[in-house]
Parts: C-alpha cells; sequence; structure tokens
C-alpha cells in the first residue's frame, strides 16, 4: 500500500478544523439565527405606500443572512468529489475521512494534508516518485519530524521512509553499513552493537530518521569530529527526472558533496553507506566554570577533550562544562565520590518550585503543598520542574532569572562523572517544546582557535542583559570539525578548520494558545536581537533545520541574498532543475529561499 496512517506523527481528526468548526457554531447560535430569520416567518400586514424603508430593511437582513451563509459555505474545506453540490445555507460541510494534521515535535509548525506515503521498498518507492514526477503532483521527503522549524512538511503532500528501516549490509573489516534511510539512529546504533561497531558522533537527539539528520546537516560536538553528514561515504538517491543514482567521492563527486546536505530537494535519500567506529565507552565529566577560567583554558580543552560543550546559563556567571573522552583500559573509570545526592542537587529547584506556586496561585488546587496536579513534586525531574517553572511566568525576566539561579546551583550540586557507552552518553535531555535558533560560525583552526567563539557568547550574554529579554538557559555552545559538504553551515576547504554551534531557546511550556503567541513574539524579538548585532560580524548563519523564513518581503530578500554569499545556491538551484525539474519534492521554505527566479540562467 501506497499510503498509511502516520503513526506518531499524525492526529486524527484534525483539532485545526474543529475550532473553526465549533467559531462558526458560536458566531451563529441557533437562538440568534431563529432571531435573524423571524422577520421571514411571520405574517406581516400588508406595508402601505408609505412603508419602502421597511421593505429596504427586511432586504438588508435577508442579504446579510445570504452573505453569512455563502461564506459559511467556502469557509470548510471539501472532499474533491464534493465540489459539485450545491450551497446549503447554515450546513456544515464535513470533514474529508483522509485529511491528517501533520505537527513537528516543537508544535511549532502544522500542515494538513491528504498525501502522506509511505514505501516498503525501494522499488515501491521509485515507483511513486515516478508516478508522482509525471503527474507534476508534490510529495515532498519528511522524516521524524523533529525539525523546530518544519523544513520536511508540505501540505500538498509529503513521503516518510519509516517501513524502509532495514540494514542491509555491515562489512566489519572496514567498519561500514548501509542502511535504508528511513531507520532511526536509535535503531541502527542497537543493530550495530552485536558487531562492535557505533556511529563516530550523535546529536542531543536519537530519533532522527538517517536520511533526515544527513540532509539538514545535524552535529554533534567535538573540534576533531565533523558534522553527520560527513560520515556518508555513498548514497543512493531516487530523483524524479533521472531515476535511481548511486553518488560517492568517486562516483559524481561534485553532486554527491551538494547532495548529502541537499535539504531534500534533490532527491529521496533511499540507502545510505555510512563509516562507522569501534563500539567504545566514554567518561563524561559535568563541571561548573565562568568566563574567566574558560578564556584561560579553551584553546587546551578544545584540543584534549574529544567532546566538548559549554552551557552558559543567562543572567549568571555559571558555564557548564561537558567533556567526554574515552574510557582508559589501564586506568579505569575515575574514582569519584559525589558531594550530593540527586535529591539535593534538586531540592532548590523544588523549593523554588513550591515558593512560585504559593506566589503565583493563592490557594493550591491539590490540596497539598507538596503536589501539583495529583504529582508528588518529588517525582518531577530536572527539565519537568523547569518546564513547570518557567510555565508560572516565562516573560518575567525577574522569574526567568531566579529560575536560572535555581539551574546554576542544581548543575554545582550535580559535578562528577558518567560512564557509559558512547551512544547512551552523547545524548542529551533538550526540554520541552521550544523554540530554538541555532548559527554555526568559523573558529578558526584546530591549532590556532580564533577565540571569536566565547567572543560571540560574551557580546550575546551582554545584550540579553541590556535588553532585558527573559532568556532561560541553557545558551548551548559546541564545535564541529569542517565538512566537505557544500551546502553544510560548516563547510569549508580548510581541512583544519572548526565551527562553533550556538543555541539560543525559549520553551513552550503550556498548552494555552495566547501564551504560546507571546512566547514566540519574545523570542523572535529574542533571535532578532543575535541577527541584527551577531551574525554579519561573526559570519554566522542559521542550522538549515533551524532557519525560519521571514514573512517581510524586504527582510526575505535580505536573506536570499546573505545565503548566497555562503553557499553555492545557483550550483544547487541547476541541480534541482536537473533532477527534479517540476519542484514534487520542494515545500514552501525551499522556494522563498530558493526562488525559481534564482535558477540559472544556464
Amino acid at each position: 500500500m501506497l499510503s498509511r496512517s502516520l503513526r506518531s506523527l499524525c492526529k486524527s481528526p484534525p483539532p485545526l478544523l474543529l475550532l473553526h468548526q465549533h467559531y462558526n457554531r458560536r458566531l451563529y447560535p441557533e437562538a440568534e439565527l431563529r432571531l435573524l430569520l423571524r422577520p421571514f416567518s411571520s405574517s406581516p400586514s400588508p406595508p402601505s405606500s408609505g412603508s419602502e424603508a421597511q421593505i429596504r430593511k427586511y432586504l438588508g437582513y435577508f442579504a446579510l443572512l445570504l452573505g453569512c451563509g455563502v461564506a459559511t459555505y467556502y469557509s470548510f474545506p471539501l472532499p474533491e468529489d464534493a465540489k459539485h453540490k450545491k450551497a446549503a445555507l447554515f450546513r456544515y460541510a464535513p470533514l474529508p475521512d483522509d485529511l491528517h494534521t501533520v505537527t513537528n515535535w516543537s508544535g511549532t509548525h502544522e500542515v494538513r494534508t491528504r498525501t502522506f506515503l509511505q514505501p516498503e521498498s525501494i522499488e515501491e518507492l521509485e515507483s511513486i516518485v515516478r508516478d508522482a514526477h509525471e503527474k507534476k503532483a508534490k510529495i515532498r521527503p519528511v522524516g521524524s519530524g523533529l525539525s523546530p522549524n518544519g523544513i520536511g512538511l508540505q501540505r500538498k503532500g509529503m513521503i516518510n521512509l519509516a517501513l524502509m528501516d532495514k540494514v542491509l549490509e555491515v562489512d566489519v573489516q572496514k567498519k561500514r553499513v548501509r542502511v535504508q534511510a528511513g531507520a532511526r539512529v536509535s535503531q541502527l546504533v542497537d543493530e550495530l552493537k552485536q558487531y562492535g561497531l557505533t556511529l563516530q558522533n550523535f546529536a542531543s537527539i536519537r530519533e532522527q530518521q538517517v536520511g533526515g539528520i544527513i540532509q539538514v546537516g545535524a552535529h554533534g560536538t567535538g573540534a576533531m569530529l565533523p558534522p553527520m553528514d560527513e560520515q556518508i561515504i555513498s548514497m543512493k538517491l531516487v530523483t524524479p527526472a533521472k531515476g535511481t543514482i548511486e553518488l560517492s567521492k568517486e562516483k559524481d563527486p561534485e553532486l554527491f558533496y551538494l547532495a548529502r546536505c541537499g535539504l531534500g530537494g534533490l532527491g529521496v535519500v533511499a540507502e545510505v553507506t555510512i563509516q562507522c567506529v569501534d563500539r567504545h565507552q566514554l567518561v563524561e565529566h559535568t563541571f561548573i566554570s565562568n568566563f574567566k577560567e574558560i578564556s584561560k583554558n579553551h584553546k587546551k580543552w578544545l584540543a584534549e577533550n574529544k567532546h566538548l560543550k559549554y552551557l552558559w546559563i543567562p543572567y549568571t556567571d555559571t558555564v557548564v562544562v561537558v567533556s567526554c573522552n574515552p574510557l582508559s583500559n589501564s586506568k579505569g573509570p575515575p574514582k569519584f565520590v559525589p558531594k550530593y545526592s540527586k535529591d539535593e542537587a534538586l531540592q532548590q529547584v523544588r523549593d523554588l518550585y513550591l515558593e512560585s506556586c504559593k506566589q503565583y496561585r493563592a490557594q493550591d488546587t491539590a490540596g497539598s503543598p507538596d503536589k501539583e496536579d495529583g504529582c508528588n513534586v518529588n517525582e518531577f525531574s530536572f527539565t519537568e520542574l523547569r518546564d513547570k517553572l518557567l510555565a508560572l511566568d516565562p516573560l518575567n525576566k525577574d522569574h526567568v532569572r531566579r529560575v536560572n539561579l535555581a539551574e546554576a546551583e542544581y548543575w554545582r550540586k550535580s559535578e562528577g562523572y558518567r560512564v557509559g557507552w558512547s551512544d547512551e552518553i552523547l545524548g542529551f535531555d533538550c526540554g520541552g517544546q521550544q523554540w530554538v535558533s541555532e548559527t554555526c560560525f568559523p573558529a578558526g583552526t584546530l591549532s590556532k582557535p580564533s577565540m571569536k567563539d566565547l567572543s560571540f557568547i560574551e557580546e550575546l550574554k551582554k545584550r540579553i542583559e541590556k535588553e532585558g529579554i527573559p532568556a532561560p538557559a541553557p545558551i548551548e555552545q559546541r564545535w564541529t570539525a569542517r565538512s566537505q559538504s557544500s551546502m553544510s553551515p560548516a563547510s569549508s576547504l580548510g581541512e583544519d578548520d572548526i565551527f562553533s554551534w550556538v543555541g539560543i531557546i525559549m520553551y513552550l511550556p503550556t498548552m494555552d494558545a495566547r501564551q504560546r503567541k507571546e512566547i514566540t513574539d519574545e523570542f523572535f524579538k529574542y533571535r532578532g536581537l543575535t541577527q541584527t548585532a551577531l551574525w554579519d560580524k561573526y559570519h554566522a548563519y542559521e542550522h538549515w533545520a533551524k532557519i525560519e523564513v521571514p514573512r517581510d518581503k524586504d527582510e526575505l530578500h535580505e536573506l536570499q541574498e546573505r545565503l548566497k554569499k555562503r553557499f553555492p545556491i545557483d550550483a544547487y538551484n541547476k541541480a534541482r532543475m536537473e533532477l527534479d525539474p517540476s519542484q514534487i519534492l520542494s515545500n514552501g521554505m525551499l522556494e522563498k529561499l530558493f526562488p525559481s527566479d534564482s535558477h540559472l540562467d544556464a
């Protein structure tokens, strides 16, 4: 079967359509309709020659009634086979059974679609792409829906490879695996365990599909380790115009390096061959530092640690440093006794939560000072407590600052070591739904870091405090080596070049629509601050899965011109026109970022 249910990605029936129905019922309740209709259903006495004003008034009522009925009819979507039906005043059009709502993980982007295809084999995938190309029907590739900007969403139709998730071949000697692109990273890693192999690096979340994680240029951390796309040594791409093509640095290297981070616009990635490494354990060291200490040690830490990241906490001088290095067989795990238990580390955050509940809620609806919504506060994890704290007053700078101070204290009491397999250690609990903007910019070379990565953070924190932005923690800073993929934000010809990635965040800890909109507006103010003050100065460009398309035409034009300075847009558009001339794999985001008028003159 070509079309299947959306499983975890989809919801049915579509909530937004139901909201539209409810709104019109509220606008025209039955009692009000009877009032509107009453003059026409009564038996008034024949009008006299002087009652023309009354006639005009009733005609006005009728015109209003007719207009409302027509507006109601055209306000609701009908199935394609129902468009011939005549309009009936004040009747609600039925919702199509095959209409689904697809929302990204953060709940920040959503589309409704009738076409969501899930092939089970490469032959079926080829047939779908060929048929869509002939009909010029949209089938945008979408993965697990984890991209904060919903880069894979397309209202007119999508294709998902979740059912093409097999590990096809493992070459233990060469440490390579050939896998279908629909496999999740977590699934692939579990399969590789039996061969003593694993992936070189990991992003924060392991639920991405393999095809999606390389197409958007996802990355882990470590100045000696490149982004995820650099691990791909060959790939099979199903294209609308040229069918299935195999790419590698030996077979059409220019297109290979372009397609590795192709944003789903050059073809549907069906299979990839990944260069793996031996499965290994890591020692994670978490400790507290500050800007002065980091400035002294930054160059050394970048060079000495296989994995390194900084978690900067706004409105404090606290920086959480997390380093990870292979476990030494000779030395064994470090001998360390933590000073505080997990409960002790969380206590200040719990206390702040209970205190804030009393402040923001006169009476505890649960009837107990240590209960919330029927749950014991002691059962909440740190990230859950942070979400609940921020939900109380997410845009109050002073409240957010108190939450940040409590988080700094939590990390101070959580200092220590952790030992585990690399795929377990390198994951990170990112918290709940959120808006996020992450930029990538050059930071010198591994042998000679520019230190601009620290200057970027120093300026950012000062501007947050000056503008009073209610910025929650953390500001996450990571590093990677360069990528040879020409559309990667970390692309470079210099083998020793390193790049810093900085992510700012605002959580969406509530489902209240008004509050979510207010947080969204504040986040884009926050993002706009970094864009105006820092992006051009540091040559920073947003992560493809986190870039947001401006609504303002002038701002969009500026973004298009800015992207041309960094990326080979003409070459990318040329490849799009050759491989997908009808743009069936595209969506609104790609069409706005890379408009057709910039498609080449060649």
